[in-house]
């Protein structure tokens, strides 16, 4: 059954217009009335939403919009008990658009895209913004098709220098603070994960990775160094494995 993303409050009976993204994507799909969807509304936009999913009924195909009836919910959660919020180095070209998709698959809780001293995207002003809005989108396209009922926050692009300013950002009340490094005296990753089965803040570093002064301002943060092994993998390949390796079994 097609899933699609609804960031407003739901409940059963509600006649509603499906919002643009979601709409475009039912007549792509060439439903009818009559036909059932499932939608959610765990997101950014609905912080107040439980979770779950509810059944829908096309009920209305016009050439700009779609009704629905919402039906019955189910409070089906498809969620890792362990919140990460992924805090990366964005890397060039396409491979963002990957990272946040697979991301989103996995089940993290956020993502908050920096540039560092040796990142190749160099984002500001409209651009960023665009950007920004264009992860978010494949965010919830990413949840649309794997099951996930909880869309990740893709923030605002920030500096390393900027977002290590801001407490609430580091993860305020969860523990621990995770910095992946090749420094010598690193940490397997599970081992200093262990601490935790609520929440982790997990930093990555761009193509070359972080500088040694930008892992010396996190660490002095509270940041703890962590490996995932000897092999020194592709930025966007290290951000994900960390991701997996968190919260596949979680």
């Amino acid at each position: 059954m097609p899933r699609f993303y609804c960031p407003t409050p739901l409940s059963p009976g509600d006649l509603l217009e499906l919002p643009a993204s979601a709409a475009r994507h039912v007549q792509v799909l060439r439903l009818q009335p009559g036909e059932v969807i499932t939608l959610f509304n765990g997101g950014p936009e609905v912080p107040s939403s439980s979770g779950g999913e509810y059944a829908a009924t096309v009920t209305q195909m016009g050439r700009s919009h779609v009704q629905v009836q919402v039906g019955a919910y189910t409070a089906v959660e498809r969620e890792a008990a362990l919140q990460v919020h992924l805090a990366v180095g964005m890397p060039a070209n396409e491979r963002m658009d990957w990272l946040v998709e697979k991301a989103a698959e996995l089940g993290v809780a956020s993502i908050q895209p920096l540039m560092t001293e040796r990142s190749v995207l160099r984002l500001s002003g409209e651009r960023a913004d665009k950007k920004q809005a264009h992860w978010q989108s494949v965010a919830v396209a990413a949840c649309e098709q794997c099951g996930g009922n909880r869309v990740p926050r893709v923030h605002a692009v920030l500096t390393l220098a900027q977002w290590l300013k801001i407490p609430a950002a580091l993860g305020a009340g969860r523990s621990p603070r995770l910095l992946l490094s090749l420094r010598p005296e690193s940490v397997g990753l599970h081992e200093a994960a262990r601490a935790t089965t609520t929440g982790i803040t997990f930093l990555s570093g761009p193509e070359g990775g972080l500088s040694t002064a930008e892992e010396d301002a996190a660490l002095a943060q509270g940041f703890a160094p962590v490996t995932l092994g000897p092999r020194v993998l592709r930025s966007e390949t290290a951000a994900i494995a960390a991701l997996a390796a968190l919260l596949i079994s979680a």
